[in-house]
């Protein structure tokens, strides 16, 4: 079953129809499912045509429509192939990413992952620098790790997606890019019209700059930001700009933070945290004893 209600505004777009309820998921040999010929597809693809009759009950998606085992992983001809920030920053968004309302293994984070969303056309795909999804498991049918994130597989969109601003893609993560006839559509109209992913986090590191849109109906409206942050209730985090040290690296970093408006830590800082802390408790200790003639070390 769909779970629409798991990511506001989500809506499932199936052979290019709008389905309100439980869609009809199949294949025939009869008709092509695809804009071009079976030999053109990959193997492991060529073997799925549209429609086939349903079986009572339905058979599961994963039996009828292809799965991340069935698709690549990676294109590597794809503009904005990683560098070492766009390596670094995602690590850093989930490793700062603390939900109190939902279970680790109901939260998924995706970074530099294809994402498949159009099964009229299997192999369109976008491959956001980072995004989170909400209610779905850890692991693919809670066993594997995730070679792709197929949308007609999992059935839930992502909730927030980050891009990093990169020369090579900037116009089309900004949606300045005009949709192609014949051709996969741009960034923005995915994550806007097909995905409907209601925050969109754009990060330009060469300008220093942060910039949110959020899906206010049906259209992305940018929000202004007095500061580089911005709060996102339903997850009761936020999201902004912190200057500081990440992997020996000083500069502005994309970071979350809590309701006190304090930086969520990575496991290593609140390690550091905790071992200041019991250090400053040991020397306040150390300077009562001295206070009352009691030498600690003697102790």
């Amino acid at each position: 079953m769909l779970n629409p209600s798991v990511s506001p505004g989500y809506s499932l777009y199936l052979c290019g129809e709008k389905k309100k309820d439980q869609p009809t998921l199949g294949y025939t040999k009869t008709k092509p499912a695809y804009p071009f010929p079976p030999s053109h597809l990959p193997m492991s693809l060529s073997k799925f045509t549209l429609p086939i009759p349903q079986t009572d009950p339905p058979r599961s998606p994963r039996e009828t429509l292809p799965t991340m085992y069935d698709l690549p992983s990676e294109d590597p001809e794809e503009p904005g192939l990683p560098d070492e920030f766009h390596n670094l920053q995602p690590q850093l968004l989930s490793a700062t990413l603390r939900l109190s309302r939902y279970p680790a293994d109901q939260i998924f984070t995706g970074t530099d992952l294809n994402l498949y969303y159009d099964i009229r056309h299997p192999l369109w795909h976008k491959r956001p620098d980072w995004f989170l999804v909400l209610g779905v498991p850890r692991l693919y049918a809670g066993t594997d790790l995730r070679l792709s994130y197929v949308l007609w597989q999992e059935g839930v969109s992502p909730f927030v997606v980050v891009e990093l601003l990169s020369p090579g893609t900037e116009s089309e993560d900004l949606g300045e890019t005009a949709p192609q006839s014949n051709a996969p559509p741009p960034k923005w109209v995915v994550y806007e019209q097909i995905l409907r992913v209601p925050y969109y986090v754009v990060f330009d590191r060469y300008r220093d700059r942060l910039r949110l849109f959020v899906l206010q109906a049906g259209q992305y409206q940018e929000q202004p930001l007095p500061e580089p942050r911005f709060w996102i209730p339903e997850l009761s985090l936020g999201i902004g700009l912190w200057r500081g040290s990440y992997q020996g690296i000083e500069r502005l970093w994309l970071r979350w933070y809590d309701q006190n408006g304090h930086w969520v830590p990575t496991d290593a800082e609140a390690e550091r945290q905790r071992a200041d802390a019991e250090r400053q408790r040991a020397e306040r200790l150390a300077a009562r004893l001295r206070a009352l003639g009691v030498e600690p070390d003697e102790l």
